[in-house]
């Protein structure tokens, strides 16, 4: 089992113990972090970039996570059926158009995107980055999808680029990841830690809440066992049932609870404060689109659940990290 020691305030993006806050920003957030970095604002393009998944294609596993419909987070705009350059420029016309941008990261988003030959991923990633005005990448992918040759290419670029890597979590407890059809267990996420971890390239995570496998205190400790390891960036989704996947079937047959809206407000300020303050928060929740979304149906926008969340963190007087205890962590497999 893998550990890391963070008592002294060892923090992923050397983290001093100062307030990264104010009564303005209670939590460390994406936006903020990337414009300190770079001095200005800097936004993600999606593509496509036409994997698959070993969850999918037999290697691990059939029919991919029971949650699992790439559309409830893939943009219209986000199509494999054109080369990653050309979605590159036409995601940098439209950004520029609308929002003024001037500098981009590329994410590369749907599947598993480090599941090929490491000589397919530099092409890939370099014509990417050859864009004029593209700082750096984000790729989403699986901790059983890196090696340490797909990982020293990741090095490699990230000496002149920002480059983070994503790993899917969801969990750590092992009996959620069978129940999800996962592919992988726990030890695995910590393994693939350990490869990337001291490579100059910014590790982050996404963990889902909301399994009907796991109590709500289960959920919370999360925050604690992540903020034990490096790990520098998190996204937090509620659990969504969306169409065409496994679990629509499951909660048709067998209804489960899902979070609601004030219910999910309260938590995941509770987790945040519990987390450690030196991560960077990408995501607090997910948003599929309405006509395939099953539940929980909020009826919110994203702009009115984050002042909703900023709102809950004020009125508690709370903040990121305001009960975080890091410690050497060890997770139990039951």
């Amino acid at each position: 089992m893998a550990r890391w020691n963070t008592t002294g305030g060892r923090y992923p993006h050397g983290y001093s113990g100062l307030p990264l806050y104010d009564e303005m920003n209670r939590y460390n957030s994406f936006g903020r972090y990337i414009r300190d970095l770079f001095g200005r604002r800097v936004f993600k393009v999606n593509v496509d970039a036409g994997f698959t998944c070993p969850n999918r294609d037999g290697t691990a596993g059939y029919g991919g996570c029971i949650y699992c419909n790439n559309d409830s987070f893939r943009p219209s705009s986000c199509s494999p059926v054109l080369p990653v350059r050309e979605q590159v420029e036409g995601g940098i016309r439209y950004l520029r158009k609308r929002y003024g941008a001037e500098r981009f990261i590329v994410y590369f988003q749907p599947y598993s995107n480090t599941y090929a030959p490491v000589e397919k991923l530099e092409r890939l990633y370099r014509e990417a980055l050859d864009v004029p005005d593209v700082v750096g990448l984000a790729i989403g992918t699986r901790p059983d999808c890196v090696d340490g040759e797909k990982l020293g290419l990741l090095e490699e670029l990230s000496r002149d680029h920002f480059v983070l890597v994503e790993y899917g979590l969801q969990s750590i407890y092992d009996r959620t990841l069978e129940f999800i059809n996962r592919g992988h267990d726990y030890e695995t996420f910590l393994r693939a830690l350990e490869l990337t971890e001291g490579r100059g390239i910014h590790i982050g995570a996404h963990v889902i809440v909301g399994f009907p496998t796991e109590t709500r205190e289960e959920m919370l400790d999360m925050a604690r066992v992540i903020s034990s390891l490096p790990i520098g960036f998190l996204k937090i989704h509620q659990l969504q049932v969306v169409r065409d996947t496994a679990l629509e079937e499951i909660y048709s047959g067998s209804p489960f609870r899902l979070f609601g809206y004030e219910e999910y407000i309260d938590f995941v300020v509770r987790f945040i404060e519990r987390l450690s303050p030196g991560i960077v928060l990408q995501r607090l929740f997910a948003t599929a689109p309405e006509a395939i979304l099953i539940g929980p149906k909020w009826g919110r926008g994203r702009q009115e659940i984050l002042r909703d969340i900023e709102r809950r963190l004020v009125e508690l007087d709370t903040r990121q990290g305001r009960l975080c205890r890091p410690s050497v962590m060890e997770v139990s497999h039951g």
